[in-house]
């Protein structure tokens, strides 16, 4: 099924034309852009578009490896390389292999696995743990996604320079939601279909008072929090009208005579969060993993944000990336007869 993107804003339409004019050669492709706001869905249409789209696209989550995991995970091992290690295993490259390879959070990559990693772009070639200096060509088309700032990474000598350099080949920068305030109504009219149909409601009306709230959020936590806001809003209708739960100061907005800046809301949310994980920082139900971060990430953020950490507790978390996919859209807040009806197919 091919990924549907939605959107009509002039933000997001640069986005679709970037799609279009690297879809179709097999450069490697760095997205940029904060977390929540689909580098996954826009990797997925790249390779769609492409020569590959026939051959498999296959995600790797840099932050949800262990760092002592990283080069088993990418590049594979032999058998008896450790303790374990029973059979043969290609990794993630030769799984790609005529392919794509989709590497999210790559600013996560742990500095010792990125000359391997350097190397296997450079030369096509990859090396499997326990391999005796053994090599396997590989052809696989990279594509790689962060919401940090890799260079200033790179300044800061955490981010290899050389990996930077091959990655950045054609960089796109995906927009916040807040540049994209065009797009919140049609995201949540798909929004509705899908997940009405998903829980068995009916819901027949988005009201324009739904939307105008909904348009007045700051959305820090981009189109997987507005995905969230919506799912609650769906669950929690009881007639045909959608109905949307109080959006707290947490969720990213504020009345209109109350004007703060996007630093306050993202230190508010975050702080928010924190206090409802019980300052459990990583882990499933920590607040990274609440938020959409990457432990890392929500730790650069309290600190760039003055949010003490003495109270929390850090464990490895599991992030992920939503990808939102369908066959059709539409721009109407209304949808007849009825959406996500048990009986309608």
């Amino acid at each position: 099924m091919a990924a549907q993107l939605i959107g009509q804003s002039r933000a997001f339409r640069d986005v679709l034309d970037a799609i279009s004019m690297v879809g179709t050669v097999d450069s490697t492709v760095l997205l940029l852009g904060e977390t929540g706001t689909g580098k996954e869905l826009i990797a997925q249409a790249i390779h769609e578009a492409g020569p590959r789209r026939h051959q498999r696209c296959v995600a790797v989550n840099c932050a949800a490896i262990p760092a002592g995991l990283i080069e088993s995970e990418l590049f594979g091992y032999e058998r008896g390389a450790f303790t374990g290690a029973a059979s043969q295993n290609g990794g993630r490259f030769q799984t790609a292999d005529r392919g794509t390879l989709f590497l999210d959070e790559i600013g996560d990559l742990p500095l010792e696995g990125q000359p391997k990693l350097l190397r296997a772009l450079q030369e096509g070639k990859i090396e499997r743990l326990g391999g005796g200096g053994r090599t396997t060509s590989v052809d696989v088309r990279v594509i790689a996604a962060t919401n940090q700032d890799l260079e200033g990474m790179v300044q800061q000598r955490t981010f290899r320079a050389d990996l930077f350099y091959r990655l950045n080949v054609f960089p796109i920068r995906i927009p916040p939601l807040r540049e994209r305030t065009d797009d919140i109504q049609l995201l949540v009219t798909h929004f509705v279909r899908v997940l009405a149909e998903r829980h068995s409601k009916c819901i027949k009306e988005i009201p324009s008072s739904v939307l105008d709230a909904l348009l007045q959020q700051s959305w820090p936590g981009n189109i997987r929090e507005l995905q969230n806001v919506i799912e609650r809003a769906v669950i929690s209708t009881t007639g045909s009208a959608l109905r949307l739960p109080e959006l707290s100061r947490s969720s990213g907005g504020a009345p209109v005579s109350e004007w703060r800046t996007l630093a306050q809301v993202e230190r508010d949310h975050i702080v928010a969060t924190l206090h409802s994980a019980n300052w459990v920082i990583g882990g499933f139900e920590g607040a990274a993993a609440r938020l959409g971060l990457s432990r890392t990430t929500l730790i650069s953020r309290m600190q760039r944000l003055g949010i003490a950490a003495a109270q929390t507790t850090e464990s490895r978390d599991s992030a992920s990336v939503v990808a939102t996919r369908s066959n059709s859209t539409s721009a109407s807040g209304t949808a007849p007869p009825c959406w996500g009806h048990a009986s309608a197919g």
